[in-house]
């Protein structure tokens, strides 16, 4: 059956301006890093792809080694947008990232020129797009110069195979030299993208902050992982599920959910409760709170395994409002926890 868009799909997602540029993004965007490669069902692909859109998720993230297999999501994603939503083609911002192992040999991964263009490129064909709205170098490089690796950003740029350049995961530091680099090559930096949740914050530490450092150079910033691998969430309230994500070590540990974070995440559902959300929910609308109360985030991006979590999870923006005494009683509970898994790339 051919696919119409919900006529009121704008009606209640809020859209946030993205740094000092003219480009918006929903408050929640969608992340295709799990649950759209091949090991999930097409149909069950297509039918959140289609409710986040009614329900104005107009933003879909991507990268070239989203899968399983590498690669996968990408091409499922460039069959959803030829069969759903190539009418709708100008309302989307699709992203996609270059920077983890993607084939073998010496350019298959990192930040040099001829890995990101050649990776552009392969995505491009993968689904079947002239163009990104965004392309991310996914991590920093140790080895290569930020000026190759912000160049490779600048002529996806002038070359039309992308809109805007981003980064990923890169630190204060790290993100202040590729904003100037970008700038006289003049391409401004669009957008970080950081893992952030009120178990990781990382990007709160450190003089200035990273989130101080792209206030000054006019970037935005889209949060990845905001629950936490899903520690932010009912799942381990009560211990650690035999079918959960930590239970078969993808990408979260038994080991990292201790005593003590189950403690806190338990304390965090309390105050969730009283705010009439779940924690996931919460957990969301932190990450999202009035800037002036400390998060510059323009917006959060999450997964989803089902229409029904992802129903879940858009349910935030109901309640996006702190008040101080809130924020206080989560600042108890809400600390580092040592497990931004991406620290050794920053």
């Amino acid at each position: 059956m051919t696919y119409l868009a919900a006529e009121n799909r704008y009606k209640t997602m809020p859209y946030r301006r993205v740094g000092r540029s003219g480009l918006k993004l929903p408050a929640i965007s969608l992340g295709l890093w799990h649950n759209f490669g091949d090991d999930k069902r097409f149909d069950e692909q297509r039918a959140i792809l289609r409710r986040a859109f009614d329900l104005g998720v107009n933003h879909f993230d991507l990268a070239n080694n989203y899968g399983p297999p590498d690669g996968s999501a990408e091409t499922n994603f460039g069959r959803h947008l030829k069969e759903d939503f190539r009418p709708y083609r100008d309302e989307l911002v699709i992203s996609t990232k270059a920077g983890y192992y993607m084939w073998p040999g010496p350019y298959g991964e990192w930040g040099s020129r001829k890995y990101l263009l050649s990776s552009l490129d392969q995505s491009l064909q993968r689904m079947g797009l002239e163009y990104v709205d965004i392309f991310y170098s996914h991590r920093p490089d140790p080895e290569t110069p930020l000026e190759e690796t912000m160049g490779a950003l600048d002529h996806a740029v002038r070359s039309g195979k992308a809109l805007y350049a981003g980064i990923s995961s890169y630190t204060p530091e790290q993100t202040l030299e590729a904003a100037r680099i970008l700038k006289e090559l003049g391409t401004p930096l669009l957008i970080h993208q950081p893992s952030y949740s009120m178990l990781n914050r990382w990007t709160e530490e450190g003089t200035p902050s990273l989130y101080e450092t792209l206030d000054d150079v006019g970037a935005g910033s889209i949060a990845f992982s905001p629950l936490a691998q899903g520690m932010l969430t009912d799942r381990y309230l009560h211990g650690i599920p035999a079918d959960s994500r930590a239970a078969k070590e993808r990408f979260l540990s038994e080991s990292a959910i201790t005593a003590d974070k189950l403690e806190r995440i338990r304390g965090l559902n309390r105050i969730a409760a009283g705010r009439g959300q779940s924690l996931a929910q919460m957990a969301i609308a932190w990450v999202l709170r009035d800037q002036a109360k400390g998060s510059p985030v323009t917006s959060a991006l999450i997964g989803a395994s089902s229409v029904s979590q992802l129903e879940d999870s858009l349910a935030a923006i109901e309640n996006l409002g702190f008040s101080s005494e809130e924020l206080s009683a989560i600042d108890e509970f809400a600390v580092e926890s040592d497990i931004n898994l991406w620290a050794q790339n920053v």
